[in-house]
């Protein structure tokens, strides 16, 4: 029997693509924020975590103002070359746009930039991907969370996860000695989870202040390393 053409599924969920409209706003955006602050930083950032950087976006509010985004809108922002650029040497600025970075706007003194760039650092769960930072194993015997002796409504997750363990009168029993990762190696998603059941934090959300650009003066903080990876797919984010 042929298919009826009523019987069709509708997707009530599309997302248009972001066109020049979006890409426009944010190169005007970016200019705007260049008139308002004097001073301009590029960051690069680690483990980006949304929630940890909203929290200093908090303690910093009206004196800095942070822009992630794709890195080919931001540079177009502040111009490519010497020809294009939006303020003298922001093309030097532009030019240093590559990998995990963003905008740092701020009326801050260098000082006071610095040290809370120093000091600010979070410390989270490493997701699949990140390298793991220690070895972490665990020994044959009864297993222990964070708050005691784990669930045994768990034990069907560890074994989903890869851990060899059984239940006994209850208690949930590490079978044999395991690895769960090794110090250097990317984590699974498996991996990850243990990690996060086991109360290991690996991730640290920090920035590093790569250079600044301060009423047309340009200079170099660090040097960036050179990468192709970066987050040229991300969505515009005035966070």
């Amino acid at each position: 029997m042929p298919k009826s053409k009523r019987n069709k599924l509708v997707t009530l969920s599309k997302v248009q693509k972001k066109g020049k409209d979006h890409k426009g706003s944010l190169i005007n955006h970016v200019r705007s924020l260049v008139d308002e602050y004097p001073s301009v930083y590029l960051f690069a950032y680690e483990n980006m975590r949304n929630d940890r950087l909203k929290e200093l976006r908090e303690e910093l509010r009206g004196k800095c103002k942070f822009c992630l985004g794709s890195n080919k809108v931001l540079k177009v922002a502040l111009g490519r070359t010497a020809a294009e650029e939006y303020q003298p040497q922001t093309s030097e600025l532009a030019n240093r746009i590559r990998g995990n970075v963003g905008l740092l706007f701020t009326s801050m003194a260098h000082e006071e930039i610095m040290d809370t760039c120093s000091d600010f650092h979070a410390e989270d769960y490493a997701r699949a991907g990140a390298t793991a930072t220690e070895d972490f194993e665990l020994r044959e015997g009864p297993l222990e969370g964070p708050g005691g002796p784990l669930a045994h409504t768990l034990e069907p997750t560890l074994r989903q996860h890869g851990l060899p363990c059984k239940l006994n009168k209850g208690v949930v029993e590490l079978i044999s000695d395991h690895t769960v990762c090794r110090k250097g190696q990317p984590l699974t998603s498996q991996q990850a989870a243990l990690l996060r059941i086991f109360d290991i934090k690996m991730a640290t959300f920090r920035l590093q202040p790569l250079c600044c650009w301060s009423d047309g003066v340009f200079r170099v903080l660090q040097e960036v390393e050179d990468s192709e990876n970066g987050n040229e797919s991300i969505d515009a984010e005035d966070i």
